[in-house]
């Protein structure tokens, strides 16, 4: 009994002493890769005007429509701008990784282990109808995302056993399973939801009128499906605090519909709204004409970034049977010739797109170094060989427009893959069906950059359909994974974030973002140690590289293209700081001069 006595009081010992190691850590910054940029009495961002007016009426063009105004709703198309009606616990800025400084919350504590985190919510707090902003209402966010929210979020935070109010001003979150990367992503993104407008209504279904929020603009006009109008909110809590000053500088907000790109373009040119980002060369080298450009009341302006590039490109879906051999993904690169699209089409304004982390660091180039090759040497039974002896790159022709020589190394390939031309038909050799898929799309513009590839398809004998939807049929399409194939875009990677479980890993398939549908362990692996390994930036250097080289050579895409430019059109009304951020245009650090506005025609001013 005694030797019982012993070793219970030995247990309880140690794990008191276990405990006094967790050190606990207070800032009011949370960064999770690299250190903080701004000190913690900073009284704004670098690349702000902090004395920038608040003035005037913006008016963007979307294209599609719209039903509903619950961005985070299972189904139906949120309203452009809904996501951005909730202010997030912290803000981060557009100079920074990965860096957050205080919004909702003032203040953060966490354990060194990783098991807890405390916030300190700021007393100021409150939403549009005045009611105060509290602990309650993030614990509320957190239970309701788990029971009614997409199903990715309840995966992702798995490990976090709760988050409770401690009290109205301190919330606490507990981790089941001790997870920097988790804790950390919770306390800095998440968007508090209002308990007293949510509690009785079901967040997976649309709204059709707009909710209550906290954020700098409030929706004060709609018509449903054709505009939404937010307004600056002049008792808005956070108008003063760093993170606020010299942004949010429009008075109004627009957002109007147009059934398609080359409609909203010729509304811009009429005077119907004020600026425009154009991802379209040809748009950009031919239609920007007009009295309005030769009066100079609009300009054009390209300007330079250095931010890391979206990854463009035709993506198949994995899950047909048509395109589960990578060897066929690999065969179908062929068709597509850049080169000659770059000259004809683009008016060479663009550079052929290769990794998934273009722009940075982390993009694979050359061999493996011996960081990667001890990563993915356990696998190497299960990623092509190419990822230890060759460098990527996607197929080059001479743009001629001639591709013989790249159409033979596509059959090698189709023929490896067990498909054969019969009577000018690709045809698989055991089924005698021909290869044949559909690709969808919502825009003219989509289609356009779609029929070149289209032909060299059918000089291959394969047969690639375009089915052209709305863009309600489009998401819900997307979302259900009912396509072959669509033309889209994955994020950039500035670095290797746990954002790419939700878009590779398999444990996260019924997402949106991972729309190729892979399913493979290694990537699965790979993903799995980018998000436990953020405090390294060793190791996440050569494990970014390293996914890289897995995805590039099992062909998800066939990757498009990027600009190392802004292409911007605006009536010129507008001002900005001399200070651009890096990852960013930083639009909500812009004005509209009264003087130079008075010189437009009324309509723009």
């Amino acid at each position: 009994m005694a030797k019982l006595r012993h070793v219970v009081i030995g247990a309880m010992l140690a794990l008191c002493s276990s405990a006094s190691f967790a050190k606990v850590i207070e800032s009011t910054s949370l960064v999770g890769f690299g250190s903080a940029k701004y000190a913690e009495d900073f009284a704004h961002f670098d690349y702000v005007n902090p004395d920038a007016p608040k003035f005037g009426k913006m008016t963007y063009g979307v294209v599609g429509t719209y039903d509903n105004f619950n961005r985070y709703a299972s189904r139906g198309v949120a309203a452009q701008g809904t996501g951005e009606l909730y202010d997030a616990l912290m803000f981060s800025p557009s100079d920074e990784i990965d860096a957050y400084y205080p919004l909702i919350a003032e203040r953060v504590r966490y354990s060194d282990d990783y098991t807890w985190l405390e916030l300190d919510i700021n007393p100021k707090a409150r939403f549009h109808d005045g009611q105060p902003i509290t602990a309650h209402d993030v614990a509320f966010t957190f239970d309701k995302f788990m029971a009614e929210g997409v199903p990715q979020y309840r995966v992702y935070y798995k490990d976090i056993k709760s988050v409770t109010a401690k009290s109205d001003l301190v919330v606490r979150i507990e981790m089941a399973t001790p997870n920097r990367e988790k804790l950390f992503s919770f306390a800095q993104g998440t968007k508090v939801l209002p308990k007293h407008f949510w509690q009785d209504k079901n967040f997976s279904e649309p709204l059709s009128e707009p909710p209550v929020g906290s954020a700098a603009y409030k929706i004060t006009e709609y018509k449903s499906g054709q505009s939404v109008t937010y307004t600056l909110d002049d008792n808005y809590w956070a108008k003063d605090l760093p993170v606020n000053i010299g942004r949010h500088n429009f008075q109004q907000v627009q957002y109007d519909y147009y059934r398609d790109d080359t409609v909203m373009l010729e509304a811009f040119k009429a005077g119907e709204f004020d600026f425009r980002i154009e991802n379209s060369a040809k748009f950009w080298a031919n239609s920007y004409t007009g009295q309005n450009f030769d009066k100079g009341f609009i300009v054009k302006q390209q300007i330079p970034h250095q931010k890391p590039e979206t990854t463009q490109g035709f993506v198949f879906n994995t899950h047909r049977d048509v395109f589960k051999d990578p060897k066929v993904r690999e065969a179908l690169n062929y068709a597509m010739d850049f080169e000659w699209m770059n000259k004809n089409m683009f008016y060479d304004q663009y550079s052929r797109t290769r990794s998934y982390f273009q722009n940075t660091d982390y993009e694979a180039k050359g061999l493996p170094s011996e960081g990667e090759l001890k990563i993915l040497a356990p696998y190497k039974d299960q990623i092509p060989e190419r990822v230890f002896s060759a460098e990527y790159q996607p197929p080059v022709t001479d743009g001629s427009g001639r591709i013989r020589s790249q159409m033979r190394t596509a059959f090698k390939l189709l023929k490896e893959a067990g498909w054969e031309l019969n009577n000018k038909v690709m045809t698989n050799v055991e089924t005698g069906q021909p290869l044949s898929f559909e690709i969808l799309v919502y825009s003219p513009t989509t289609e356009r950059i779609v029929i070149p590839v289209q032909k060299n398809l059918k000089r291959m004998g394969i047969e690639m359909k375009i089915r052209s939807v709305d863009t309600t049929q489009y998401i819900k399409r997307m979302r259900d994974r009912d396509f072959d194939m669509i033309s889209s875009q994955f994020s950039a990677n500035p670095y290797p974030g746990p954002n790419l479980m939700i878009v590779w890993n398999s444990h996260f398939l019924d997402s949106s973002y991972n729309k190729a549908g892979v399913i493979d362990p290694v990537v699965d692996a790979l993903t799995q140690q980018i998000a436990d390994n953020q405090s390294n930036p060793e190791l996440l250097l050569d494990l970014g590289r390293a996914l890289d080289r897995v995805l590039q050579w099992n062909y998800y895409i066939i990757p498009q293209w990027h600009s190392g430019t802004y292409r911007v059109a605006m009536w010129d009304k507008f001002e900005r700081p001399e200070l651009m951020p890096k990852y960013d245009l930083g639009m909500d650090t812009w004005w509209i001069s009264e003087q130079k506005s008075l010189k437009l025609p009324e309509k723009r001013r």
